[in-house]
């Protein structure tokens, strides 16, 4: 090969590695316009919401089920939360199974809180917002990663990634929310809808106690409709008592 050709090759390589690392940090500015977006969807969203007794600018909770491939967004009414949407998530990375380390393009499980300052307007995936990973659980167990997210453009190295039209509902209202006095909003990212009957089926997986823990915060909200107040305790998580 030539000193010339091997330049060319080098050159490529750079601006490919330099490309990802801008768009592992999300930090680009996309082409959206968050205002006509905004100007856009608001309206829809507010009758919408309406029609279910809900206001715009309510407090959002957020469940996530990787096996169903579903997100559902639920809305604070007066007393509980209403489901509002359900979402087909686009594309997920990895398996069922919690994000254990930087670089496994494993989608995480948990439970999460997202405030202001986790929405990007200008990300490179139409829109986005950082889970958080890792929480104070995923630390104590030494797990690793960075900038997981929710977000659009339906392509996931470990986040999970929306529609577009998906992600600008749901940041439009977490945004809302936010703006409105809602202090962080929480996301909970479950392997699967936990019935005891699915869970038994996950008998001889590894991952059964992780899941095993998660499941007391699914039935508190399957009880209540109103999003547990969830602690971490060592290494593991419990629910704060009312």
């Amino acid at each position: 090969m030539s000193r010339l050709s091997s330049l060319v090759t080098f050159c490529l390589v750079v601006l490919l590695a330099a490309y990802v690392y801008v768009a592992r940090f999300d930090t680009g500015t996309g082409p959206q316009d968050i205002a006509e977006i905004r100007q856009r969807v608001t309206p829809i969203l507010t009758a919408d919401l309406a029609r279910h007794g809900l206001k715009f600018g309510a407090p959002v909770f957020l469940r996530i089920f990787k096996e169903e491939r579903q997100l559902e967004l639920w809305v604070a009414g007066t007393d509980t939360f209403r489901l509002f949407r359900t979402y087909d998530i686009c594309n997920y990375s990895g398996e069922l199974g919690p994000k254990l380390k930087e670089g496994d393009r494993q989608s995480p499980e948990g439970f999460y809180s997202v405030s202001r300052g986790a929405l990007n307007p200008n990300s490179r995936f139409h829109l986005s917002f950082n889970l958080g990973f890792p929480n104070a659980l995923d630390r104590a167990q030494g797990r690793t990663g960075s900038f997981l997210m929710v977000h659009g453009a339906c392509a996931s190295i470990g986040c999970y990634a929306m529609t577009d039209a998906g992600i600008e509902e749901i940041y439009v209202l977490a945004e809302a929310a936010l703006l409105a006095g809602q202090p962080k909003f929480e996301v909970h990212a479950f392997p699967f809808r936990m019935s005891d009957d699915r869970l038994a089926q996950a008998a001889g997986n590894p991952w059964l106690g992780f899941w095993t823990s998660l499941k007391p915060a699914y039935d508190a909200f399957e009880v209540t409709r109103i999003p547990p107040d969830v602690l971490v305790s060592g290494d593991q998580y419990e629910i704060a008592r009312q």
